[in-house]
């Protein structure tokens, strides 16, 4: 088997160039691929078209390829943490889709599973559906979403093996699985990277049939996005 293993985040990234459509997992800024973002800055790629949960915040996650100008189209459900984003959006100078969260999920499932389209409720009778083919089922309006074309998913998991099985934790659970299906190459940063058969099976939420490059990642920042605390009376 060819190996998966590669040294770090640059040459995980090495072959991504200006233009690439890119999934990046994670929710919020949980379970995010910091190492990778990092090396896509490094490495200056521009016109990405960006699929994610969120665009991070100003100094963070996808925020960072925003300030330095690498984004041209950002397709996600939330966005609401990043001035620059906002100021990029209002002023044209980004191009932005926004979907329904579940929409989202269910469109990179699709594209995991090999579907070229999905029918959902969301959206129906909303600017979401401008455009859009709609059916109806039982009496039910459905709109007609395709699935996402992306040359490359970046996940982040807890933790992997060299054959490139990966285990999430908790939130990051939320998008990394199904972004990890859906990219033509999929690239996985792992905190914790072991040999292949330490892993217990059962436990197992991403196969390694699906990943195709895989390295141990260093120094995760794993910032809190809204730091909220609770007062007992």
């Amino acid at each position: 088997m060819l190996t998966k293993l590669v040294a770090n985040a640059d040459e995980a990234i090495r072959d991504i160039s200006d233009g690439a459509v890119i999934m990046l997992g994670g929710f919020g800024l949980c379970g995010i691929p910091e190492n990778c973002i990092a090396a896509l800055v490094r490495k200056g790629v521009k016109d990405l078209t960006c699929i994610s949960n969120n665009a991070g915040v100003d100094d963070f996650g996808i925020g960072i390829m925003l300030k330095t100008r690498q984004v041209k189209k950002m397709i996600s459900s939330y966005v609401g943490e990043n001035a620059e984003f906002e100021r990029q959006l209002l002023s044209g100078e980004l191009e932005v889709e926004l979907i329904p969260q579940g929409t989202l999920a269910t469109r990179c499932l699709a594209t995991g599973y090999g579907m070229p389209a999905i029918f959902t409720p969301a959206g129906v009778g909303t600017e979401v559906a401008e455009g859009k083919e709609i059916r109806e089922f039982n009496g039910k309006p459905y709109l007609l979403e395709h699935a996402f074309d992306s040359d490359f998913s970046i996940v982040k998991a807890w933790k992997g093996d060299t054959h490139g099985n990966l285990i999430f934790r908790a939130t990051s659970r939320n998008f990394n699985p199904l972004m990890a299906m859906a990219g033509k190459i999929t690239i996985a940063e792992v905190e914790i990277l072991v040999e292949a058969g330490e892993l217990d099976p059962d436990q197992i939420h991403t196969p390694g049939i699906f990943v195709n490059r895989i390295f141990e990642g260093r120094n995760y920042e794993k910032r809190i996005e809204q730091v909220t605390t609770s007062l007992k009376a």
